[in-house]
């Protein structure tokens, strides 16, 4: 297993360095928390990163130095779960910034409070935009908003990675507090639906207008006649052709026995009993980008992984 709240970073002449990243909501640090951070990287000989999350990195670490690091610094990991609500990216908006429309920061703030480290079906991230310049990149977030002059318009289902996904538009011209509303409906939605999948995936399969009618039916306060999505089913022996954006590149079904050729996510997908065995050695992010055209032979070279091992405790899990 990981070391507590770290991540595996390289592995040179069979010895792992771990990477530790704090929690710092909206990316503010005071100026003593800042000089720990320093002290303490200097101390166990980490280099510092200023990372895409608006967060402090430690990487370069000792697995046995992690549980010391933390207690020098006094502080809580990023990462709760693998598959939960990572980060909320937040602009200087109207507090800050000349071009700010609304006060992004009280509202991403209030997001972090509320959803920060929540389990997820997969990894989630939030961005809050303090006007369309968009500099917390709200189009490619699972869930973002952006200030107009009219209010908050909301987002959905953005992704960067191997398949990158814009946003879809999903209602205009909210206040605050409806903003903040229809984030917790959003994913509720999400949670008690989809499978191991982001949200521009689930949307993907369900379909944008259903999507849209039952998160709005909920925020209007009306009852949708399709509040339940209809999940198809993998039938015995039935090939899946592969969909760019879609759920997985691989070719997996029931029945099929797991190789080192499976792509992590077709596993998942079609044996979901096999997440805590992947858990077990070590690999976490089952919901990332790579898991939908990574090879378990590679994902397992990458983790420091005996292939053989590992596909072997896969198959006697199904």
């Amino acid at each position: 297993m990981l070391p507590k709240g770290a991540n595996l970073q390289k592995i040179r002449d069979g010895k792992k360095t771990y990477a530790i990243t704090p929690h710092l909501p909206g990316g503010f640090i005071k100026p003593d928390l800042m000089r720990k951070y320093a002290d303490v990287a200097e101390k166990y000989h980490g280099v510092l990163k200023l990372t895409s999350a608006q967060r402090i990195m430690i990487t370069g670490l000792k697995a046995e130095e992690i549980e010391n690091i933390w207690q020098d610094l006094g502080m809580q990991p990023a990462m709760g779960f693998a598959n939960c609500v990572r980060s909320v990216k937040i602009c200087p908006g109207s507090v800050f910034c000349k071009r700010g429309k609304r006060d992004s920061i009280k509202l991403g703030m209030e997001l972090d409070k509320l959803y920060h480290k929540k389990e997820m079906p997969s990894r989630i991230k939030l961005g809050v935009a303090g006007c369309p310049n968009s500099c917390a990149e709200v189009h490619v977030k699972d869930v973002g908003l952006m200030a107009t002059d009219e209010g908050w318009d909301v987002y959905v289902g953005g992704t960067a990675g191997s398949h990158p996904r814009l946003a879809d538009k999903l209602v205009t011209s909210l206040s605050e507090e409806d903003a903040l509303r229809i984030v917790g409906i959003i994913l509720r939605y999400y949670e008690k639906n989809a499978d191991i999948e982001r949200i521009g995936q689930f949307i993907d399969r369900i379909g944008f207008k259903k999507f849209q009618a039952d998160v709005l039916a909920e925020f209007y306060g009306e009852v949708s006649q399709t509040s339940q999505p209809e999940i198809p089913q993998t039938a015995m022996g039935e090939k899946l052709i592969p969909v760019p954006g879609g759920l997985t590149e691989g070719t997996l079904v029931i029945g099929d026995k797991i190789t080192a050729d499976s792509v992590v996510s077709d596993v998942i997908r079609v044996y979901p009993q096999t997440v805590p065995v992947l858990r077990s050695f070590g690999m976490g992010c089952l919901g990332c980008p790579s898991s939908t055209g990574e090879p378990l032979s590679q994902a397992a070279q990458i983790h420091g992984l005996n292939i053989n091992e590992l596909v072997d405790s896969l198959n006697q899990v199904i």
